[in-house]
């Protein structure tokens, strides 16, 4: 794995390069797509992305765990949690730049 993260000014600026909108329109445009993403996913709306995945919210029941040093049984409470599921095309973009980087075909 490469380690590197791509940040909300990089993105930002992938589509001031790509779309032509001025750098201050480009970091406005992200934010009000991420916005409305994450206004959808807090009223438990799932936001689907044509050819990237999908996004929605889980929730989680209470359930009990254990504490790894003391083995002590602790309670986890009921959690929303945010689940991705790439669509089939990501999975095989992703899959052929992993067989690129190592040489198979």
């Amino acid at each position: 794995m490469s380690g590197q993260t791509i940040t909300r000014s990089q993105l930002s600026e992938a589509v001031y390069q790509e779309v032509g909108l001025s750098r201050n329109e480009s970091a406005d445009l992200l934010e009000s797509v991420l916005d409305e993403m994450s206004q959808a996913l807090a009223r438990g709306e799932t936001v689907k992305i044509s050819s990237f995945g999908s996004f929605s919210v889980r929730e989680k029941g209470q359930r009990v765990g254990r504490n790894p040093k003391t083995g002590e049984e602790v309670p986890i409470m009921p959690r929303k949690v945010l689940v991705f599921r790439p669509s089939q095309l990501l999975k095989t973009r992703i899959n052929k730049a992993a067989t690129a980087g190592t040489g198979r075909s």
